[in-house]
């Protein structure tokens, strides 16, 4: 081929290659962007350690409290399946002038007449151990604002050991419920309850619910009953509580039933169960469940039970105690139906709207 011929051709095969080079840059789709998968499962524990963990949600957002030991902690999120990512804030510690405590244990949040309520156990460093407390803040927001001390929450004339605060709202009326000593030398604990005239004010008497009586509420020394929770259903109101001693691996909820138009004060309105409602599962790793709360999923079709359990046999009243929850159901006579503890570890569904 002449070496005009060649250079023509080379010179065609050059733009033949550019040509095609830029159709198929021009024509090449882009890659698809990588889009990471939706976690629609959780597992417990949500958190390594939180004993006495207690839930409230408000608008679009849920406020977690458990037991620190040394001041208040709350954790702010929109998806309880998430807690272990949520924004932790301390709003008190006892480090303040005039206030001289130790030990604080169980704190509840509770929205109550348009403000924030925080009721705590704390011992003062006097009277013979713990007494309740309440802490009020009047901003919308209760990882914000002022917290002010309302000081101790006692009946008039009985100021005793008393621990694990909640408020029970029925017939128009509030009360207090909690765990306490009968007298100053005694060491069981027993659920009273007391109508309150403000969220900081109880006004008498103080009226026993419930003492340790059956065999399942007498393991460890002292005989415990504590934690009292309320929760409704249909027409009835129930009294979800903790029995036998922390230290023991058979920790356990009990339940006190009424009608939900019953006088809270009268202790015959309340029917309390023979055989605990909520107990150990060895190999699913939860020893010791019990001091619960109960929450509804974001979209309110379904209960949630969130309780602290023990990973190991014999660990105890201490920080090993790791929240958990779980979905419940009701039984044909509108009973809770927590079932058994799940194993840490499980892959469950994230609560309904999450």
């Amino acid at each position: 081929m002449p070496t005009h011929m060649r250079c023509l051709f080379r010179r065609l095969l050059t733009i033949s290659l550019l040509t095609l080079t830029l159709a198929c840059q021009k024509t090449a789709a882009p890659p698809p962007p990588v889009t990471p998968p939706t976690l629609t499962t959780f597992t417990n524990p949500l958190l390594q350690a939180g004993p006495d963990p207690w839930v409230i949600r408000r608008g679009d957002f849920y406020y977690y409290m458990h037991t620190t030991g040394n001041n208040l902690t709350i954790r702010k999120t929109a998806k309880m399946s998430e807690l272990g990512s949520a924004v932790s804030t301390v709003v008190w510690t006892p480090q303040q002038a005039g206030v001289n405590q130790r030990d604080i244990w169980a704190p509840e949040l509770h929205f109550l007449d348009g403000k924030w309520y925080i009721y705590y156990a704390a011992d003062p460093l006097c009277c013979d151990g713990h007494r309740l407390y309440v802490l009020e803040n009047a901003s919308p927001d209760p990882t914000t604002g002022t917290w002010v001390d309302k000081g101790r929450l006692a009946v008039p004339g009985q100021d005793l050991w008393a621990i694990d605060g909640t408020v029970l709202e029925q017939n128009g009326k509030r009360y207090l419920l909690w765990s306490g000593h009968e007298t100053a030398s005694s060491q069981a604990q027993r659920l009273y309850i007391a109508e309150m005239s403000t969220p900081w004010t109880l006004v008498g008497p103080r009226i026993e619910l419930s003492r340790p009586e059956y065999g399942w509420e007498q393991n460890g020394s002292p005989a415990v009953n504590e934690g009292p929770e309320v929760l409704r259903h249909g027409n009835q109101t129930f009294i979800v509580y903790s029995a036998s001693h922390c230290s023991t691996d058979d920790y356990a909820l009990g339940l006190l039933t009424a009608s939900a138009t019953a006088d809270p004060l009268r202790p015959a309105a309340w029917t309390k169960s023979a055989a605990p409602v909520f107990v150990k599962n060895p190999a699913g790793r939860a020893f010791g469940p019990g001091h619960n709360g109960f929450f509804q999923s974001k979209d309110g079709t379904e209960d949630w039970l969130i309780y602290h359990a023990n990973a190991q046999p014999g660990q105890g009243c201490g920080d090993t105690r790791s929240p958990r929850m779980q979905k419940f159901t009701w039984n044909a006579d509108g009973t809770p139906n927590f079932g058994t503890p799940v194993a840490t570890g499980t892959a469950l569904p994230k609560p309904a709207g999450e």
